[in-house]
């Protein structure tokens, strides 16, 4: 059947393949599930796997079901999946133009480590350090041969929407895809020594390096500019990433902000409570912060989990917090959960918080 429904992002109609019922996966033993935006893929126990939702992106594995074997992990982009099996191979499905179609990469995906996803392509790291990939040419499916040739001893890979960035074993860094969404770090190339760790919102980089300084590059709007908060990103222990905006914990435990101030790049409201900070928590558009006494510090947009106050005085002796894209969920130390943030995403949990208790994970 055809549904006319609504892409969540641009809100424009689109039309939906069918859309298989889903499977009974109780009592199958399932070890981990991923998604695109439109359909599901879960490892059971035996480490085969069961896909259901819109067949165009993914939802329906029947074609290659007897490959599906001995499955070791499972990535995906917006509308297609891949998976690593035992024996280092690949297998894809979905919408080809994505990265479901992998027949032109399938001779050099041998011995496959790991594999990265954007949104429209994947890259896939070799047991030998080289890189392959596979999807929307713009989005870094497509590799020029000059990157190619740097992608050598790739020790892990970071992406954006659209774009990729590959750090090497002598900490340099390769970026390949939109340029605008990160794929060109010409810029800042030179900056780019002893690289110990990269985050990523929708269109632009950050990464830490060793002397504990950041360097961004990518859509200045998203957090691609740091130019403003650069004397105080010194110490930075770890940071996070809504869709637009970076927050960086310091090794004092100060927490510093950039990118769009709708998406919680603006913390200035809450800077003086950012004492001790242990712990942050992202969604799509606001933070929440767990301190070292247990109490929790969020920011952002309002509506997507940025204001608290309504359950303020319960965030207390927090010990984890998860969230959806627009709302926040916190395990307290005695095993209850506080949530908050847009209803509709998980923000409101009354209808079950009687079964809320002793909650581990």
């Amino acid at each position: 059947m055809n549904l006319g429904v609504k892409d969540n992002e641009h809100n424009e109609p689109r039309e939906v393949e069918d859309i298989p019922e889903e499977p009974s996966v109780k009592n199958q033993n399932v070890q981990h599930i991923q998604a695109t935006d439109w359909a599901f893929a879960a490892i059971l126990g035996d480490r085969s796997v069961v896909t259901w939702g819109d067949a165009g992106c993914g939802g329906n594995s029947s074609a290659m079901q007897d490959e599906l074997k001995n499955v070791q992990q499972i990535q995906a982009t917006e509308s297609a999946f891949a998976v690593i099996l035992g024996n280092g191979s690949v297998v894809t499905w979905g919408d080809a133009s994505s990265g479901g179609g992998s027949s032109a990469a399938q001779d050099q995906l041998k011995n496959v480590q790991q594999i990265q996803a954007n949104d429209r392509a994947f890259a896939a790291i070799l047991g030998d350090g080289s890189v392959v990939t596979w999807g929307e040419a713009v989005g870094g499916g497509v590799v020029s041969s000059a990157v190619q040739d740097q992608l050598k001893d790739v020790k892990q890979i970071q992406a954006t929407a659209c774009a990729f960035a590959a750090i090497l074993g002598d900490g340099c860094v390769v970026t390949w895809g939109d340029g605008y969404c990160g794929g060109d770090s010409g810029a800042v190339q030179d900056q780019l020594k002893n690289v110990q760790q990269i985050q990523a919102t929708t269109c632009a980089f950050a990464a830490i390096l060793g002397d504990g300084s950041v360097v961004t590059w990518g859509d200045g709007y998203s957090g691609g500019d740091s130019g403003a908060v650069q004397d105080q990103l010194k110490n930075v222990q770890q940071i996070q990433a809504t869709f637009y905006a970076f927050a960086a914990i310091l090794g004092d435990g100060f927490v510093v902000t950039w990118g769009d101030a709708n998406c919680g790049g603006d913390s200035i409201a809450v800077q003086d409570r950012f004492k001790n900070v242990h712990q942050i928590q992202a969604n799509d558009r606001a933070f929440a912060a767990i301190l070292g006494d247990g109490f929790v510090v969020t920011w952002g947009d309002a509506g997507g989990g940025g204001v608290s106050s309504a359950v303020q005085d319960q965030l207390k002796d927090v010990q984890q917090i998860q969230a959806t894209t627009c709302a926040f969920a916190a395990i307290l130390g005695d095993g209850s959960v506080v949530t908050w943030g847009d209803g509709y995403s998980g923000g409101d949990s009354g209808a079950v918080q009687d079964q809320l208790k002793n909650v581990q994970q």
